[in-house]
């Protein structure tokens, strides 16, 4: 599988990261293990989790299944979301981050992050603050990069030039939600993203499943997160979505393509994407999404095509 640069880092990552926010959580132990295992397999060798993911369980079921094996992937986490029992409000402060370092290097039972990455901003704490307390933590080998997630244009720039102020690295990357149907970073926090030569790694690039075509016959299949969650549902099953989705499947198939391999190949023609985060829960959904990740570029006239598409729906 291709592999991408991390930003100004010395990472390079699969073009297909792997979600690890089901371990723990849809999935235990062992079909964690298996899910892993697959996508080691299929080259899939950048895997994405977070403290919070299944009340940290997810950090510790990676721990158990990649001791001694780290050399094989390029390991990240977050950090900076409220952690059940946890009632720190300032998750951006030079205390809290490190603690919450250590206490995800013990689940995740390594020495060291590859990417640490903070999952949200903290408007308590000033970045100045959260960026030095990041790079003690690079001084002192518990992590490699760190990167932002969810941050809007203007928290990018003030953490650049914090950074800048310290004469600090600072961000590498910038983990937002995007896909064919979710495009709001395009106004203001791609641009900033791109201009600061940062590697974007999107997440929910089949907007929770609605663009793998499971749904194109029923709304909220049974065993679907759309039936089991409500709100994901009513979020992204509008009809524009839907029309879209359908429009693009249909386009698809017509050249000899699926609606998975276009979702994936739309986000790898940005530049500035380095990696394109899925979750899975079978070793099947991770040779689906690997072989659509792998798949042929696509064109100018397709990219156009697709563009045109989501104009009309």
């Amino acid at each position: 599988m291709e592999t991408r640069r991390l930003g100004s880092s010395d990472l390079f990552v699969s073009v297909l990261g792997l979600g690890c926010n089901n371990f723990g959580g849809r999935i235990d132990a062992a079909e964690s293990r298996r899910v892993i295992d697959a996508a080691l397999d299929h080259g899939v060798t950048f895997l994405d989790t977070a403290d919070i993911y299944a009340d940290t369980r997810s950090e510790t079921i990676i721990g158990e299944v990649l001791e001694g094996r780290y050399d094989k992937v390029v390991l990240a986490t977050k950090f900076g979301k409220p952690i059940a029992g946890s009632a720190e409000p300032r998750r951006g402060s030079r205390g809290y981050i490190l603690k919450a370092a250590d206490a995800s290097l013990k689940r995740l039972r390594t020495e060291r992050i590859d990417l640490y990455q903070m999952h949200e901003p903290d408007p308590e704490t000033p970045i100045e603050e959260t960026i030095g307390a990041l790079e003690e933590l690079v001084a002192a080998g518990k992590i490699r990069f760190y990167g932002a997630s969810n941050f809007t244009a203007e928290g990018l720039r003030a953490a650049k030039a914090a950074a800048k102020a310290a004469g600090a690295t600072g961000f590498v990357s910038s983990q937002d939600e995007y896909s064919l149907v979710a495009r709001g970073i395009e106004a203001e926090l791609l641009p900033e993203i791109e201009a600061e030569g940062l590697s974007l790694i999107p997440y929910f690039p089949l907007a929770a499943g609605l663009l793998t075509g499971k749904y194109r016959r029923e709304d909220r299949p049974e065993g679907t997160r759309f039936a089991a969650w409500t709100g994901l549902g009513d979020r992204y099953l509008t009809q524009r979505n839907r029309e879209l989705a359908a429009a693009i499947e249909d386009f698809a198939s017509v050249n000899g393509r699926s609606l998975l391999d276009i979702a994936f190949l739309w986000l790898l023609a940005r530049p500035s994407v380095a990696s394109v985060i899925a979750g899975a829960t079978r070793p099947e959904q991770i040779a689906a999404n690997a072989a659509a990740a792998s798949a042929a570029s696509l064109t100018r006239a397709e990219l156009e095509t697709i563009e045109d598409l989501a104009e009309v729906a």
